[in-house]
């Protein structure tokens, strides 16, 4: 008998893990602990939460229908959870544990605390690159070294991926269900113990067909456009599968794949740009496995542990709430704080304004974000707030400091996407729709007055940044 330990790899198709598992015909038992303690402390998003206690019960059918078992348990932390499965791996007399790596640092150490424990029985544990399409370690430079610049990785990635064509795998039935003795009332149900808060995550399906016919449609009717349209939040431009993503209820593979099916090269604009998004993702996990002190709250550039960090609360208090005074900072944070998503554009705009107009901590915002995004990925999350700080592998030149009002006039240039976020807008004509100070009756509207001078913090965050690199250099 092998055991499955899923975590971020909810589905049955193209789980490399799951897979080998069931090689030989060998019954097979999949396995799902909850970690409510190490969650909270992780900052997992409520409404991500949700999104994965609802995939189970969807995920327990696709194994039922390969005659493979999902057992159900609940612990608090992260050790707890490997020695519930060096426990069930006696109890089921297991002759190996199948997992998918992760790279964040509590991840690692906990999946190495595992291998530790199961090979003091003489057990074996099984572990297997499925995050990405290429492991860590496979894409280098000249001189053996991983990339610390993101357009060289997509040209080696590239590259290697001509070699390599990706064909994901679908799981086939096995001969025998597994008998799970003592445990066999350890499946999961609804009245099983899932004690993490939750915030409903309905508005997406989370059954398999639905999730493909997502991605299908995405590649069939919108990737062409995706381009174009990407960047205007009030467009549905983008592809909206960053959730299956996150959780594992798709692969990467099973998305490039559809990227390329039947395409030739080179590929259209609108098709190259969702690659390159899905390359970045690869490209970030990469980092995270590579410098573990990502996953420690350190920046990736030294000298941005000598950065002056302002704080203020009151600041921050209103930009968590989208009570900035600009609107397309305001209307981003609503759109977040209600449905647990934002568009990327709006992300980076976002993060640029707590960092380099309210100089605040980039780390506060990684963490905001990750307590409400549905598509939290650590290491997807903290490579964008390194990025819009300036502090991290293939950031942006410190001097660059997105203009709130110059970005939503630009990306939102009817006011359509403000005015939905926030109706007591709706009145202000096109023209003052970003810069709502301006407009004759603006005494009349229910809106904050800027929090900030923009231009004035512009200055202030040249220098404190300026100061950061001196002091680094001169020490």
């Amino acid at each position: 008998m092998n055991i499955v330990w899923l975590r971020r790899d909810l589905r049955v198709d193209d789980n490399s893990a799951l897979l080998e598992a069931a090689k030989g015909n060998n019954p097979v038992v999949a396995v799902y602990i909850a970690t409510p303690l190490t969650w909270q402390e992780h900052d997992l998003a409520p409404i991500q939460a949700d999104f994965i206690y609802r995939r189970l019960f969807e995920l327990q059918k696709d194994l039922a229908a390969l005659h493979i078992p999902l057992l159900y348990f609940e612990v608090d932390t992260f050790t707890e959870s490997a020695d519930k499965v060096v426990e069930l791996a006696q109890a089921l007399k297991s002759e190996g544990v199948f997992i998918n790596k992760e790279y964040e640092l509590n991840e690692t150490r906990r999946d190495d605390y595992l291998d530790r424990r199961l090979n003091s029985l003489d057990k074996t544990l099984h572990r297997f690159d499925d995050k990405c399409i290429f492991p860590p370690g496979s894409v280098v430079n000249k001189q053996g070294a991983y990339f610390k610049v993101f357009t060289p990785f997509k040209k080696a990635y590239l590259s290697k991926l001509s070699q390599f064509p990706v064909h994901p795998k679908k799981a086939a039935q096995l001969a025998c269900k597994a008998d799970l003795g003592e445990y066999e009332g350890h499946v999961l149900t609804a009245d099983s113990p899932f004690s993490y808060p939750r915030v409903s995550s309905e508005r997406y399906p989370v059954e398999t067909k639905a999730i493909y016919d997502r991605l299908r449609a995405f590649n069939d009717e919108m990737v062409e456009r995706y381009k174009e349209e990407r960047d205007f939040p009030a467009v549905d431009g983008t592809s909206g599968l960053s959730p299956y993503l996150t959780i594992g209820a798709l692969s990467v593979r099973q998305c490039m794949a559809r990227v390329l099916y039947q395409q030739s090269l080179p590929l259209s604009l609108g098709r190259e740009t969702w690659q390159s998004e899905l390359i970045w993702r690869e490209f970030y996990q990469h980092l995270t496995y590579f410098e573990p002190k990502l996953s420690m709250g350190k920046s990736f550039l030294p000298w941005g542990q000598a950065l002056v960090w302002q704080g203020d609360e009151k600041r921050i208090k209103a930009w968590k709430e989208g009570k900035t005074g600009y609107p397309i900072v305001d209307a981003a944070m609503k759109q977040l704080n209600q449905t647990g998503w934002m568009h990327n554009r709006l992300r980076m705009i976002v993060a640029s304004f707590l960092i380099k107009d309210l100089q605040v901590d980039w780390r506060v915002g990684e963490a905001y974000f990750m307590s409400k995004l549905i598509d939290g990925d650590y290491a997807s999350n903290n490579g964008g707030w390194q990025w819009c700080a300036s502090t991290g592998c293939d950031g942006q030149p410190y001097f660059r400091i997105f203009n709130p009002t110059t970005q939503g006039e630009r990306f939102d240039p009817k006011g359509d996407f403000v005015r939905y976020w926030i109706p007591e807008l709706a009145s202000v004509p096109d023209k003052h729709i970003h810069q709502p100070w301006k407009y004759s009756n603006v005494n009349a509207l229910s809106y904050s007055a800027p929090i900030v001078d923009h231009k004035a913090q512009r200055e202030i965050t040249l220098a404190n940044y300026k100061n950061a690199k001196d002091a680094m250099n001169a020490s």
